[in-house]
């Protein structure tokens, strides 16, 4: 009777526990950023709350409060609402969804000789070129196995054990510092706010070519004074006083004119195509070029409005002579010994010379993914573009490999379980939450560095719901859905990799992601299988559940630890998502 009692009890918990009141969310700080094009708020932390309201990538709003998996933010006028957390960023978080780091804007010098740096974090992307013994780069970001950094090549990735980090420094990404210096308002009109947030209250306007005064700065935003007002505004609608003065210096001493090239050209706040369309310049217009970084050309597209446009449409001339002159000498560096110098811009022309590693070469033009170089003989001959590094001013030739199948791609990865959910516990004490974790941020920075439009459903160790995994698919109209796992088995003796889908149009990406990490993994493999997950069986987009290898098992739980299994998986991951979106 008192077992009949017990099992009545616990049935009647089962039933109705999860209907039991929740805790109020934890109160939270800081701000938050939009990351997809719109996001939808809601009036309470859930899908079943009205929409009162949808907000745009790219603004900026203050965090009141957090519950679960959703953060209440204010909105203008002292309203307030809530939005998912996986589809925006964290301003005190790395974009890149690695672990958080004081690296960001630190020295570094390279330990080995020619160390190559690639356009992404993993060997199977291009080289944009190589470091010699104790050269010095700025570390921009890390991963488990990478550091990103920025070179005379630009910027790249490099493996970890080969640099080291200079110690003593400042962090020169420090979200606050103090400046005395002058601005000028480079937009039409500029809003002053109370703090550093969109939603924040407005305290006054300023126009085009207003002077203000600088006092201090913290991530996007300068706090500026002006007459008797001290607000907050955009950091990338003031140009500094040392930008201004630059820009002086750089006028008088270029003396070189770009001609705009194309149609349409957007000019932008900053020198990347992240940076905000602050106007358009048109074809045949003339403008004097005050810098140049990497690819991209400052330039004062309107009297007293400066802004960045790209080189790769700008003809630029030299004040002393009406023909095509190139802005500074532009010269190759050959990456490998033995490489081919042929006759034409074509793999099948005939070899004329052969260069070695470290060869360099003055570029006469470029002719399709070719740079024509001039020869010490005097001669010109061809060189694939894809194997050098560029030194000048011509943009990068990278060849077309898995990265041109995922540009563009929208892929979510899921990694499993987090918060107060573990997951398995390994033999030896490893959660399965952290390892998930582990491989999907090696595998998000590869398919960023690739082009690709990443989201995690957790970058952190926190809870995330299953319905709330699979809306992050179908609201980011999802070209991929991955979900990583690790296993566990009573049996001990259990080992290797095995792929799930539901649905028949799924199991094409199950197989892809499955072939191509066993192949990077060696681990063994227990083949592609239907599988009943919530994450893929609720899921109308295309969806994989991967389980990676099994903790139970106590030596197959040492190699999954390893950073060298965690970087094969990782590739193995990004080759199966190129495969599957090149055949599909």
């Amino acid at each position: 009777m008192t077992k009949r009692y017990t099992l009545l009890l616990f049935t009647i918990i089962l039933a109705f526990g999860t209907f039991l009141p929740q805790g109020i969310g934890n109160a939270s700080s800081g701000s938050v950023t939009i990351s997809t094009d719109t996001v939808n708020v809601r009036s309470g932390p859930g899908l079943s709350y009205p929409n009162i309201m949808t907000v745009n990538r790219g603004e900026q709003y203050q965090i009141l409060k957090e519950k679960d998996d959703w953060i209440e933010i204010k909105l203008s006028l002292g309203q307030t609402g809530w939005v998912v957390n996986w589809l925006v960023t964290k301003d005190d978080e790395s974009n890149s969804g690695t672990e958080a780091t004081s690296t960001g804007g630190k020295k570094a010098k390279v330990n080995t000789d020619q160390l190559r740096i690639r356009s992404g974090p993993g060997t199977s992307f291009p080289m944009v070129g190589s470091l010699t013994q104790d050269q010095e780069v700025t570390v921009l970001d890390q991963n488990e196995n990478w550091y990103k950094i920025s070179s005379l090549f630009g910027e790249g990735w490099v493996i970890r054990e080969f640099l080291d980090l200079q110690t003593g420094q400042n962090n020169s990404s420090s979200n606050s510092s103090e400046n005395t210096e002058m601005g000028k308002v480079n937009a039409d009109t500029v809003n002053i706010r109370e703090e550093p947030y969109v939603s924040s209250a407005l305290v006054g306007k300023l126009t085009n070519g207003t002077d203000v005064s600088i006092i201090s700065k913290q991530n996007k935003w300068l706090k500026i004074s002006y007459s008797d007002i001290k607000g907050w505004v955009r950091a990338e609608f003031i140009d500094t006083q040392s930008e201004t003065s630059n820009d002086t210096q750089k006028e008088s001493v270029t003396g070189v004119t770009g001609t705009v090239t194309a149609e349409s050209l957007s000019v932008r706040s900053d020198s990347s195509l992240n940076s905000r369309i602050i106007g358009t310049v048109s074809q045949d217009q003339q403008f004097t070029i005050l810098d140049e970084k990497y690819n991209w050309v400052k330039i004062e597209y309107k009297s007293g409005s400066f802004g960045w446009v790209s080189g790769l449409f700008l003809e630029k001339t030299t004040a002393s002579t009406q023909g095509k002159q190139p802005l500074k000498v532009a010269t190759v560096t050959i990456l490998h010994n033995g490489t081919n110098i042929r006759s034409d811009a074509d793999a099948q022309s005939e070899v004329v010379a052969l260069a070695d590693e470290g060869d360099r070469f003055t570029v006469k033009r470029i002719v399709n993914d070719w740079y024509e170089i001039q020869l010490r003989n005097g001669k010109t001959g061809y060189v694939a573009g894809w194997i050098v590094s560029n030194n000048g001013s011509n943009q990068q030739i990278l060849k077309g490999g898995a990265e041109s199948y995922l540009k563009n791609k929208t892929i979510i990865l899921d990694p499993g379980h987090g918060g107060g959910d573990n997951g398995t516990t390994g033999a030896n004490g490893t959660l399965e939450k952290e390892l998930t974790l582990r491989t999907a941020r090696l595998l998000y920075d590869k398919l960023r560095a690739a082009g690709a439009n990443v989201y995690l459903t957790r970058s952190t160790d926190t809870f995330i719901s299953l319905p709330s995994r699979v809306y992050a698919a179908t609201a980011n109209g999802t070209d991929a859905f991955i979900s990583l796992h690790y296993d566990s088995s009573l049996d001990r003796s259990s080992r290797g990799m095995t792929g799930y889908y539901y649905y028949d149009y799924q199991k094409g990406l199950a197989d892809s992601l499955y072939t191509s990490t066993i192949a990077q993994t060696d681990l063994s493999g227990r083949g592609v299988r239907f599988g009943d997950f919530h994450v893929i069986r609720e899921n109308s987009q295309t969806a994989a559940l991967i389980e990676l290898g099994y903790l139970s098992n106590p030596q197959e739980e040492i190699t999954l630890n390893s950073s060298m299994f965690q970087e094969n998986a990782a590739s193995g991951l990004y080759d199966g998502l190129a495969r599957y979106f090149k055949n599909n």
